[in-house]
């Protein structure tokens, strides 16, 4: 996904919303560089108007020889001859108003065309999204939601969909859904040097709903034997043939955790309206702010949003510092579809959960997500961009 390089937070914020669902921002060239040396299919970097003139002009010099199949698309706050030239020589594809919306949005689509031109239409495949759904504290039903939400972003299938069951000595992915898995992850363990696509296919389940699942280990004592290199890998391989990869994680911080955090473009926070869970969350997002994981990809659903306890979602805003993406109320029917096997969102897509859930998958893919029968889930709700560096405990530090 394209780049962009701004250091004042807003005009990042608002050039962000001409560029593609799933564009990354970031403050610095050095930012910028880290990003793209984790991700060498990048096809464009876009450069703000906050951005020194010069300093613009020595990123693009530097980028034309480096990354030639990167494009640079220069937006500034105003043209004029002097800036075209010295633009020109320095290698950049285009030049733009900042304040004009369609003409960046059009400068991405030229570096793209550019792109698929000179790599072709496989080496132009953009990689697909790794969604995190986390929690500080179990019983939150953080894995009902995050086997709904992968359901909900299938689109009834029009998006290649993997749930990845991380939650590694207690998942419960498999027999939330009725599946009865061969393989699991643990096949998968001794491969961090030699996993590919087709090794990793065979360990997958496929569910009905064209949603295909890497369960997790049958018994708890595999858990120690899969590597955090192991599970980066699981997660970057899956990139490169998935739309996304939702991960279910478990409720705490280990190393296995931090590394999925590590690899996670967008991370949705599951939390109840009750005081213990909300204290854990609040030192879970210190954490992740600490750690600069998913900063500006982060996404608070509140599960069993029910008032009536006491504390409501302008109270959670209030506590966490964060305002709430979707909130599913408490019902009896999730818990029966849970029971039966059938997931809310495919069960019964009308329902209120089901429509919640289908509008967080529409802030996730910037697009309506409407599975099966359900119709229309409402107005596209973009989430948000901003920087992106992630850091673990225990000294790994990719920035993007």
């Amino acid at each position: 996904m394209p780049i962009l390089v701004e250091p004042d937070s807003a005009a990042l914020a608002s050039l962000l919303k001409a560029m593609p669902p799933g564009s990354h921002g970031v403050t610095s060239p050095d930012r910028m560089l880290a990003w793209l040396d984790q991700h060498p299919d990048e096809y464009v970097v876009a450069l703000g108007p906050g951005m020194e003139l010069e300093v613009a002009l020595k990123v693009c010099e530097d980028l034309r020889t480096a990354r030639p199949t990167v494009s640079v698309v220069l937006a500034v706050g105003a043209l004029d001859t002097f800036l075209l030239t010295r633009a020109m020589q320095s290698g950049v594809r285009d030049v733009v108003q900042a304040d004009d919306p369609d003409a960046v949005a059009g400068a991405i689509r030229r570096a793209h065309q550019l792109f698929t031109a000179l790599r072709g239409p496989s080496g132009a495949r953009s990689l697909g999204r790794v969604v995190t759904v986390f929690s500080p504290k179990g019983g939150v039903g953080k894995t009902t939601m995050a086997v709904n939400l992968a359901l909900a972003l299938t689109d009834r299938g029009a998006r290649k969909v993997c749930l990845v069951d991380l939650d590694l000595a207690f998942g419960d992915v498999a027999i939330t859904m009725q599946l009865f898995p061969t393989h699991s992850i643990e096949q998968a363990v001794g491969s961090e040097d030699s996993l590919d696509m087709p090794m990793l296919d065979g360990l997958l389940t496929r569910h009905q709903d064209s949603l295909m699942v890497l369960a997790a280990p049958p018994h708890p004592d595999v858990r120690e034997r899969i590597s955090p290199v192991l599970i980066a890998r699981i997660l970057r391989t899956l990139k490169e043939e998935f739309d996304f990869v939702v991960v279910d994680t478990a409720p705490n911080f280990d190393d296995q955790v931090l590394t999925a955090l590590d690899e996670t473009d967008e991370c949705v926070i599951v939390a109840t309206l009750d005081v213990p869970t909300l204290k854990n969350v609040k030192v879970a997002l210190e954490t992740l702010e600490m750690l600069n994981i998913a900063s500006g990809h982060r996404h608070l659903l509140l599960n069993r949003a029910d008032e009536a306890v006491g504390i409501g979602a302008d109270k959670v805003q209030a506590i966490l510092g964060m305002e709430v993406t979707a909130k599913v109320a408490s019902s009896v029917d999730v818990a029966a579809a849970t029971n039966s096997g059938n997931p809310i969102v495919a069960d019964q897509p009308g329902h209120p959960s089901s429509q919640a859930v289908m509008a967080l998958a529409s802030a996730l893919t910037g697009q309506p997500v409407a599975p099966e029968g359900s119709g229309d889930s409402g107005s596209s709700a973009p989430a948000a961009a901003g920087e992106k560096s992630r850091r673990s405990l225990f000294g790994r530090r990719r920035e993007s």
